[in-house]
């Protein structure tokens, strides 16, 4: 018996797979490798003594799905195959359309064909919208504003309906907030091909030499310092929810939702400085217009995760700097030179 990650090359992925490995459960990997690497595998083995299978292939292709459930025993899988670039997605919103929900439906279709009912869902606090009122909580009413976050939202309803249509399905919806981080080994973590999306990998690449400088969009929110408030969570501590989200699925017949955040917004200069106090380093900055559809605080009430899935996020801020760094020092090019 095995766990099917789709879209498991990835950053999140990557780390999810090797926390299950070391739970002593076998994965395999679906991942077409358009924004990951094998290599990332090869060192989630390489970290854990444990073979990870990788199928190199689309979510959306019911040929290459089935090839995976007809070779490996399935009885659980994560999907988190799907594109995720919310600027992109406005610009090429047929594609996001496309693609992401294309790899849900095709996804459950061949669950469901091979006996297969354990689906925990890699969602998004995108769903939210533009609430104002924080934290966030799991009943608040959903509503997006660009659509990658539509897509989220989608497959969400989609599994819904498909688990109240069919009681044997068990699933979880898992909505992150801002994964940040890497494996405390340096050996995997963020590699983002192009220009980075997120804060994160965007400060690592300043402080390598890769970029220039850090855009900090808008200094007039209504914050502490006039920066944009998220909730940042430690890839690893995202992964082990992940680990608890499968727990839950075996016992639990229908469809739960759950944040995965600390519950504690910090600004984007919090981090800045955060970061360069930890690593000794200097993050050189400008401070550049607002990105449309940007809101000033997001953060979760993660109270639900806690008593339902018995998960809560351990590693502090300081965590997440050192081995987002960590990562970034030992790979200036990310896994590209092992290659």
């Amino acid at each position: 018996m095995a766990v099917l990650l789709t879209g498991g090359a990835g950053y999140i992925g990557s780390h999810t797979a090797l926390c299950i490995l070391n739970a002593g459960q076998d994965v395999v990997v679906l991942d077409n490798l358009s924004n990951a690497s094998p290599e990332a595998l090869r060192r989630v083995s390489e970290l854990t003594g444990k073979d990870v299978p990788l199928f190199v292939g689309d979510c959306a292709d019911k040929d290459a799905l089935n090839r995976v459930f007809d070779q490996y025993k399935i009885d659980q899988v994560i999907h988190f195959a799907g594109l995720k670039a919310v600027g992109e997605s406005v610009a090429q919103p047929l594609r996001y359309y496309r693609n992401n929900l294309d790899a849900t439906l095709t996804l459950c279709e061949v669950m469901q064909a091979h006996q297969c009912f354990d689906l925990v869902f890699s969602s998004s606090a995108t769903v939210y919208g533009t609430i104002q009122e924080m934290p966030l909580r799991e009943t608040f009413p959903l509503g997006c504003t660009n659509p990658y976050g539509w897509t989220k939202f989608m497959s969400e309803q989609i599994l819904r309906d498909l688990s109240h249509a069919d009681e044997r399905f068990h699933v979880v919806l898992l909505r992150y907030f801002n994964p940040v981080g890497a494996h405390e080994s340096g050996r995997i973590g963020e590699d983002p091909s192009g220009i980075p999306n997120n804060l994160m990998p965007f400060i690592c690449q300043v402080v390598s030499g890769r970029r220039k400088e850090l855009s900090v969009f808008g200094n007039d929110y209504p914050t502490r310092d006039g920066t944009g408030v998220r909730d940042y969570i430690h890839v690893m501590d995202l992964a082990e929810g992940h680990l608890a989200a499968l727990a839950y699925a075996r016992e639990h017949a229908g469809t739960e939702v759950f944040n995965l955040g600390t519950g504690v917004g910090y600004s984007v200069l919090e981090l800045v400085h955060a970061f360069e106090e930890v690593n000794g380093v200097r993050v050189p900055y400008r401070v550049t217009p607002r990105r449309p559809g940007d809101i000033a605080t997001c953060y979760a009430d993660p109270a639900k995760a806690t008593n339902l899935l018995h998960w809560e996020a351990k590693r502090s801020l300081a965590d997440m700097c050192r081995d987002a760094w960590n990562w970034q020092k030992n790979n200036p090019n990310g896994y590209h030179e092992a290659q």
